[in-house]
């Protein structure tokens, strides 16, 4: 049965078995008595002024916004200022510590043990490949343990005053450091790198080896603790020290140039820590013997 509602007549249903508008009649039926009278057989009237008869204006924005690469969120890069701040907030822990081993008189057995302690943390975040700072904050909180300890025996028994001259020979070597540096007068490039890797291990396992004379022969070992060739050994760990400066200051900068994540400003602040706390080690036991030669 033909329905007579013109919805139904549409263009679109013809293939539905509906006649469209303006269509002849099938034989056997009778003339559809609205073929003629169709206000809408012809073409729509608002199809040229309707806004939405083209394509979808959108069509190609959606295009290009599914073909667009996901999101991926990007770390601030680090800045001198994010390095500022947090050798501040370490330095400042090591302080507190040794603050409070100064004050609460900490006796030399508990300072050897938080020295220990600070070189398995320390040995710790050297291997990790990311910044742990509670690490980093702990191994300076021990450190200034020890710091302040052994810093409060010698200003007791052996050098009075030493601690104090040892902290300005610190800071002065930083200030030399950091100018020269600025200034290019000591460039690091990759052999300047490693004559002081070299340098420092050669260092330290004399450092070892004292040790060793000392816990079995007595005394002061191979003397690199007393006299003039103490005071020679003072000045290169004094020394090295100014040249691991240099590689911290370099690392620094390195980091702020290509653009590293803010997290490895706290890497940063570990090296100049560990840096600054040897200087001030090997200044405190230069005046310690400069003073008890007197």
């Amino acid at each position: 049965m033909r329905s007579s509602n013109p919805v139904f007549s549409r263009r679109g249903f013809s293939r539905n078995g509906y006649a469209g508008f303006n269509a002849p009649p099938q034989a056997g039926a009778a003339a559809n008595p609205y073929a003629g009278t169709n206000p809408y057989a012809g073409q729509a009237p608002y199809a040229e002024t309707n806004p939405y008869a083209g394509g979808n204006p959108y069509a190609q924005g959606q295009q290009d916004v599914t073909q667009a690469p996901p999101y991926v969120p990007q770390t601030r890069p680090m800045t001198m200022d994010d390095v500022v701040v947090r050798t501040g907030l370490t330095l400042g822990t090591v302080v507190a510590g040794a603050a409070v081993a100064w004050i609460m008189d900490l006796s030399m057995g508990l300072a050897i043990g938080a020295a220990l302690v600070a070189m398995v943390l320390g040995l710790v975040q050297a291997f990790k490949r990311k910044a742990s700072p509670p690490l980093i904050l702990a191994y300076a909180a021990f450190e200034g343990l020890f710091l302040g300890a052994i810093s409060n025996a010698i200003n007791q028994w052996v050098a009075p005053g030493a601690p104090m001259q040892a902290v300005l020979g610190t800071m002065a070597v930083f200030v030399v450091m950091l100018v020269a540096y600025k200034t290019r007068l000591v460039r690091v490039n990759a052999r300047f790198t490693r004559f002081v890797i070299f340098a420092a291990m050669g260092f330290l396992l004399l450092q070892v080896v004292n040790l060793l004379f000392m816990a079995f022969g007595g005394g002061d070992g191979l003397g690199f603790r007393s006299g003039g060739l103490g005071i020679v050994f003072g000045l290169v760990g004094v020394l090295l020290g100014a040249l691991f400066l240099a590689l911290d200051f370099k690392q620094v900068e390195d980091g702020i140039a290509y653009g590293a994540p803010r997290e490895e400003s706290w890497l940063a602040a570990f090296g100049l820590t560990m840096t600054l706390v040897w200087i001030y080690l090997e200044m405190l036991r230069l005046v310690a013997i400069l003073n008890g030669d007197d």
